[in-house]
């Protein structure tokens, strides 16, 4: 299977590179910058499973004649990733981007046939240096045919991951309802760490903070089960545990983003769920005020007036 990352950052570098690692015909479609810096370097990943330093083969424009292409861009970097990679018209789209309303447009570009689901649960990020950094043990993807049920085609997607060092992968047979639960998750985390700008632990360890993350996490499990998508009881239990713990570091992509002056994916994970709530006419107040903060942010970003900028 000929495999096409688009990327070689946090995501498309961690899991395109383990997949090289393990033999696997991989190529990254990168920018020239990039493209340089991995032909003069390797792709280098530091990780609690092992530390790579690999050669890796690269593209700055893409072709023809890939099986299967794995997105990993960020939501807000959609529109330019369909158009870079629609010259090569792979036989499948695996897109890893958080929330869930990419998956139209895909199908919209590339044919609902071609696209699967899938999701990722990884903390990572893509140093200054050029270095993939995996930050703790989270080292998932999970897949599957939007319409459900397994197929052929995603448990080879399965076989092609099974000897990659630190990964785990998973073919599902239904990759909504998985889609839905790492909604849920996300948007508990972002907007609790995004309005609070501050780690998990850190907002239980305030006083009223870890029941501000509970109400916050009930409230966006109930816009799931509103469309469809009710939250097992094994997945609530999981996260409450997750939410209390004073000790976590764990803080979300979207707070390192807004932190680091960058662009963030708070309509995407944030507006997408303030939609949700509003058309089954709930109401969020906290959900309301994160996506406002987010929003507030982005125009201060946008203005040149951020710290240091």
């Amino acid at each position: 299977m000929r495999v096409l990352v688009l990327g070689a950052g946090a995501l498309g570098g961690y899991f395109g590179g383990r997949l090289a690692q393990a033999g696997a015909d991989v190529t990254f479609l990168v920018r020239p910058t990039r493209a340089a810096r991995l032909a003069a370097e390797g792709l280098r990943i530091t990780s609690p499973f092992g530390d790579a330093a690999l050669p890796v083969r690269t593209v700055t424009a893409a072709g023809p004649g890939y099986d299967l292409a794995l997105l990993t861009c960020k939501a807000f970097d959609l529109d330019g990733a369909i158009d870079a990679l629609q010259p090569a018209r792979p036989g499948m789209v695996l897109p890893v981007l958080n929330g869930l309303s990419h998956i139209e447009a895909l199908q919209a570009a590339f044919g609902a046939d071609r696209v699967l689901g899938g999701l990722a649960k990884i903390q990572a990020t893509l140093a200054p240096d050029g270095t993939v950094r995996q930050l703790n043990d989270w080292r998932w993807i999970t897949f599957g045919e939007l319409d459900g049920g397994l197929s052929a085609r995603t448990g080879a997607v399965a076989a092609l991951f099974a000897p990659a060092t630190g990964v785990v992968a998973e073919a599902v047979p239904d990759i909504r309802q998985r889609m839905w639960e790492k909604m849920v998750h996300l948007g508990t985390s972002a907007v609790c760490t995004v309005l609070m700008r501050a780690a998990v632990g850190e907002v239980a360890r305030a006083e009223g903070g870890a029941a501000f993350t509970q109400g916050v996490l009930a409230a966006n499990a109930a816009i799931a089960a509103a469309h469809g998508h009710p939250m097992p009881d094994a997945f609530m239990a999981q996260y409450r545990t997750l939410f209390f713990d004073v000790a976590s570091l764990y803080a979300t992509s979207m707070l390192r983003d807004i932190e680091g002056g960058r662009a963030s994916e708070g309509e995407h994970i944030l507006g997408f769920l303030a939609a949700a709530a509003a058309r089954m006419g709930l109401a969020y107040p906290a959900l309301d005020l994160a996506l406002l903060h987010a929003r507030a942010y982005e125009n201060r970003r946008a203005a040149g007036r951020l710290p240091g900028g």
